[in-house]
């Protein structure tokens, strides 16, 4: 049947003998090349994660930088003494004591 088969794709003995020798080093070849294969995926896989990592950083630099700009108009003087105002508590406008030292 093995000949019927070389006569039908007119492939010589030698030939066989050629693939069948090598077939170890094809093997390899195919391994080397599945391997290629996984490792691109891998690489794409690990260059999204970075990416989404990227723009959640950029999302909480945003948010950070809109809080601190709150936190520093909240605290001005003139915005505690508006806060404060209801509660009933008063912020003297009088400035910073000076202590002397005798």
């Amino acid at each position: 049947m093995a000949n019927k088969m070389l006569a039908a794709f007119n492939v010589s003995q030698k030939t066989t003998d050629l693939v069948f020798g090598n077939f170890s080093y094809l093997l390899f070849l195919g391994f080397l090349g599945i391997v290629y294969i996984a490792n691109s995926h891998f690489a794409e896989k690990n260059v999204r994660g970075i990416q989404q990592v990227q723009k959640e950083i950029k999302e909480l630099k945003w948010e950070y930088t809109s809080i601190k700009s709150e936190t520093m108009y909240k605290s001005m003087q003139s915005q505690m003494d508006a806060s404060l105002e209801p509660v009933g508590l008063d912020l003297e406008n009088k400035g910073p004591k000076v202590i002397l030292v005798k």
